[in-house]
């Protein structure tokens, strides 16, 4: 169960949504992949994206330790995640899912993480190229950016490096690492990086007066 947050009810059910710092965009990417809707702000002050994430009620991913001496993450009025250097962007996911104890679900959207619903066929004419309207039965819009999607080579990969991720992160759960306010692990190396990206600790307020471990 995520700090600050009550347990089930619709929310619990739909599981947390994310906001990403300037230094994991690849990170919010495989998340979305994972079937969690994850933003990504880039070049944002940290101050703005501390009291960004408090508007919204996003989990904060961040490799900025400095982001969590900040009072709302202290006092956990800002759920945070802190996500030490030095894993790829799938480990990062792989080990998010474990230390959150998150199901992989159905990708979202990669473009901006909304929800996609299915589209019948014949309403996807003229927004995709006619060859893929004639090789592929199955497509899905985006509730949030009407981008059209379809199960081809991409997806399949996306998903499978995404069970892979989860998969070794689950193995990996007596491994030794980072922590910020509770013991935290090492996430397994799953390759096919997107961006440069870290691995992650426990989500908790750090303590006052102390960084947690890089």
């Amino acid at each position: 169960m995520l700090v600050g947050e009550a347990g089930g009810g619709a929310g619990a059910a739909a599981g947390p949504s994310f906001l990403c710092d300037a230094m994991l965009g690849g990170l919010s990417r495989w998340l979305r992949g994972a079937g969690y809707d994850a933003t990504f702000e880039h070049g944002i002050d940290d101050g703005e994206l501390v009291r960004l994430a408090q508007r919204t009620g996003r989990v904060l991913l961040s490799s900025d330790a400095g982001v969590f001496e900040r009072r709302p993450l202290r006092t956990a009025a800002v759920r945070g995640l802190y996500v030490p250097r030095g894993l790829r962007p799938m480990e990062q996911a792989g080990f998010v899912l474990r230390e959150l104890g998150l199901p992989v679900r159905d990708p979202r959207c990669m473009a901006c993480g909304g929800a996609l619903a299915a589209a019948p066929k014949d309403t996807v004419r003229g927004a995709v190229p006619a060859m893929v309207v004639e090789r592929y039965d199955e497509f899905w819009r985006c509730e949030r950016c009407g981008k059209v999607l379809w199960k081809g080579s991409h997806w399949e990969g996306i998903v499978a490096g995404v069970a892979t991720a989860a998969a070794g992160a689950a193995g990996a759960a007596g491994a030794a690492g980072a922590a910020v306010g509770a013991d935290a692990g090492a996430a397994v190396d799953a390759g096919a990086a997107v961006d440069a990206g870290a691995g992650a600790a426990a989500l908790a307020p750090a303590p006052d007066g102390r960084k947690p471990s890089p």
